[in-house]
């Protein structure tokens, strides 16, 4: 009986002497720190795989927020956009709670992320694992508010559409979602509000290429296998600066396509514009050799750029082809025929009076031509009837006088008439030269115009 009573006062002094020093240590009168024993208390029979609810019907809802640090790069080849955010998220862990006048006022704490339950919240548009800084702790504060602040770097898939390049306007979504649990266990909402959201631009790098014009968010449930679940998507719009691409790309190309125009106001019929307007076109196919690095290229379309290069291409080679028909149309043949009547009453009638070039300088000419051809005869034949010879030798001397003048206006008569014939063929040239030009000017004009008020409204758009 001794022994047991002892033995019952020895239990009865260890649990009080327990009882005091746990009491004392949550007073503050242990020299153990008031965080370790925080931790101590906060940890003793945590089981970080249990979601954090004390009733299993009611549901842990993750607040998410986005914000844009900087856009590091847009891949149009593999649809792949590279941006750096800095994300946040806090829940509710209902077993991490205290009281702070027990542990000295302490109202959060950090807490490493691997030791407590954390909600799995993945973004369905990664594609592959970034550059990002581990951050191993959260901030718990003592009603069980568990912050989680992040910075990410991500990498994910988005359906680029480049045709409007360089004045492309980008969307591309980040959508956060439990990978594994129903809207009953995770359900996902806003930090802010939705135009905080999208009018948040304070810590963009707004130095680059890019421009961010604003994030939109949306809130969506859907519903897989007869299971419900809840997402929260992002949608990060982003404008290219077109500023580069027109110095570098737009510029040069219009340059080179007004020297062609300027190139129809050289000579036809002299060979200087062949040359130049072949010059021209082999400038820019190297120029295109150079730029094709720079245009962004896809398997599922071409920008609008790569058609105007092509156009501006074609209408060189169309521009050449003109030139080399009208100079091989001008060109003087001693065995070319009479322009026929229907192209000179086209060309020389119609299509002068439409083109307001009418002309009468080379009936003028033609008229000049003939009548010192007739002078040049006349007076030979004068000089020669002029002489005193006798008779016999008069009449011999007239014959072959009159056969040699005979000769002459023969062959200046057909000299006159192979050059009425380079002549008319010449002005035939001209005008269609004319009438070629105009209609060439009309079409780049309408081209250029049409592309500067599409790209003008996509960039105002």
């Amino acid at each position: 009986q001794q022994f047991l009573i002892v033995g019952l006062l020895r239990a009865l002094f260890c649990k009080a002497w327990f009882t005091s020093g746990i009491s004392s240590s949550r007073n503050g009168k242990s020299p153990k720190p008031a965080l370790l024993q925080l931790s101590d208390y906060l940890m003793d029979g945590y089981k970080k795989g249990v979601r954090p609810v004390y009733d299993w019907r009611r549901t842990t809802t993750v607040y998410i927020d986005v914000m844009v640090y900087a856009i590091l790069g847009v891949d149009e080849k593999n649809q792949v956009l590279t941006t750096y955010i800095w994300y946040r998220q806090f829940w509710m862990d209902e077993f991490l709670t205290w009281d702070p006048a027990e542990f000295e006022n302490v109202t959060q704490v950090s807490i490493p992320t691997e030791k407590i339950w954390v909600p799995d919240i993945l973004i369905n548009e990664f594609v592959d694992v970034g550059k990002s800084p581990d951050i191993p702790y959260v901030y718990v504060n003592h009603e069980g508010r568990v912050q989680n602040y992040k910075p990410i770097q991500v990498v994910t898939a988005c359906s680029l559409n480049i045709y409007n390049f360089p004045f492309d306007l980008q969307n591309c979504s980040l959508t956060f979602t439990s990978w594994l649990h129903t809207i009953q266990d995770i359900n996902v909402s806003l930090w802010r509000s939705p135009e905080d959201v999208k009018e948040d631009k304070s810590l963009f790098m707004n130095k680059g290429e890019w421009e961010l014009l604003y994030v939109l968010s949306q809130y969506r449930e859907f519903v897989e296998h007869e299971d419900s679940f809840a997402e929260m998507k992002f949608h990060v719009v982003i404008k290219r600066r077109p500023l580069f691409y027109a110095v570098n790309l737009l510029l040069p190309s219009m340059f080179l396509m007004v020297m062609d125009i300027i190139g129809f106001y050289l000579p036809p019929d002299s060979g200087e514009r062949v040359s130049f307007k072949i010059t021209l076109l082999l400038g820019y196919s190297v120029f295109l050799i150079i730029v094709s690095d720079t245009l962004p290229a896809t398997a599922i379309g071409t920008p609008l750029i790569g058609v105007y290069f092509v156009v501006c291409m074609a209408l060189l080679v169309i521009s050449l082809t003109e030139t080399i028909l009208i100079v091989r149309l001008v060109h003087k043949q001693d065995l070319q025929p009479h322009v026929p009547e229907w192209v000179k009453k086209l060309v020389l009638e119609k299509i002068t009076v439409i083109l307001c070039i009418r002309d009468k300088k080379f009936t003028a000419a033609r008229t000049f031509s003939s009548d010192m051809s007739r002078q040049v005869a006349s007076n030979r034949y004068e000089r020669s009837v002029g002489v005193n010879l006798p008779a016999r030798e008069s009449s011999v001397m007239v014959d072959s006088i009159l056969h040699e003048i005979a000769s002459i206006r023969h062959y200046l008569e057909k000299r006159d008439e192979y050059r009425d014939i380079a002549k008319e063929w010449l002005q035939v040239g001209y005008v269609l030269d004319v009438l070629l030009f105009r209609v060439y000017l009309v079409a780049v004009l309408a081209y250029t115009i049409t592309l500067a008020t599409m790209w003008s409204y996509w960039q105002q758009a």
